[in-house]
């Protein structure tokens, strides 16, 4: 790997750039918050040559907003549930939108 591959990675959102215990701290939460969503499927982090957890900015994203959820009173198992369904929303709403403009542009096109 050159400097120049490593720092196109900075940028990259699903890079597994943090410990899990960096990854703990960013969040203000604990070492055991991280493995419980991650036992819930919520996110699975990439594991180093050694075998440790490493996380991505985008899985860090994604447990932020769980433990939100988590700290408002919701069970853990239900703030992931949640998550994953905005989620999918999200990813829903973004191909919709796309479609939205093929079909416009193609309608301008006749």
């Amino acid at each position: 790997m050159t400097a120049d591959d490593s720092y196109g990675r900075l940028d990259d959102d699903d890079y597994p750039a943090y410990t899990m215990g960096r990854a703990a701290e960013m969040l203000g939460t604990t070492q055991g918050f991280l493995r419980a969503i991650g036992e819930a499927r919520l996110i699975t982090p990439l594991r180093s040559e050694g075998g440790h957890r490493r996380y991505s900015r985008y899985q860090l994203r994604i447990a932020a907003r769980a433990r939100e959820l988590v700290d408002q009173g919701t069970p853990i198992e239900a703030a992931c549930r949640i998550v994953i369904l905005e989620d999918q929303l999200e990813e829903a709403q973004r191909i919709n939108a796309e479609h939205r403009r093929t079909a416009s542009q193609h309608t301008a096109d006749i």
